[in-house]
């Protein structure tokens, strides 16, 4: 089985990129994996014209095809999001409004194979879960237009930087077994 661990923040040495490492590092004893940072692609904003509404196709030439490559290979895919100001961060949002062409909202689309599992990481620095909860619903809806079953969430209050990982790692841990168990 192949796992594809997204670090969603621009930052690749933060607590969401830490997370990411923990994640990937606990997966990797079973199955292939991969992890990327949102921030080693290039790509630009969606320009709303809609011509993926008839080719199934971006005009844009750029590397959201080779994210897209990504979520083809793996069979299971875990994003790790921080909160930007109560949302996901511009880099990652961006990401997925370019992925309307493989989106089930129109026809034509393009798409990726059936059956992968979809898993959400959550983190802010205050201590109020609804952050949390809005950014994962928000990757949720996203998987859901993609057909990625949504299979498992975690959201971490009160990380305001790499340091505050290390006392929430068994909840990581414990998340890490859940995907392994299914």
């Amino acid at each position: 089985m192949n796992t594809l661990v997204i670090n969603c923040s621009p930052v690749r040495t933060g607590a969401t990129a830490e997370i990411a490492r923990i994640v990937s590092e606990q997966l990797s004893g079973r199955y292939n994996n991969r992890g990327i940072c949102i921030d080693d692609y290039e790509f630009g904003f969606c320009r709303g014209c809609k011509s993926c509404h008839q080719t199934a196709r971006c005009i844009q030439q750029d590397d959201v095809d080779l994210i897209i490559n990504e979520f083809e290979w793996a069979d299971v895919i875990v994003s790790v999001v921080p909160s930007y100001w109560g949302d996901i961060p511009g880099q990652f949002k961006a990401f997925i409004d370019r992925c309307t062409p493989w989106c089930n909202t129109h026809e034509p689309h393009a798409a990726i194979s059936r059956g992968k599992k979809g898993y959400v990481i959550a983190l802010r620095t205050g201590p109020g879960m609804r952050e949390c909860v809005r950014i994962i619903e928000s990757i949720e809806h996203f998987y859901g237009h993609l057909e990625i079953a949504c299979c498992g969430r975690l959201g971490l209050c009160s990380i305001a930087s790499r340091e505050d990982v290390e006392s929430r790692k068994a909840e990581i841990l414990a998340f890490c077994k859940m995907i392994l168990d299914k």
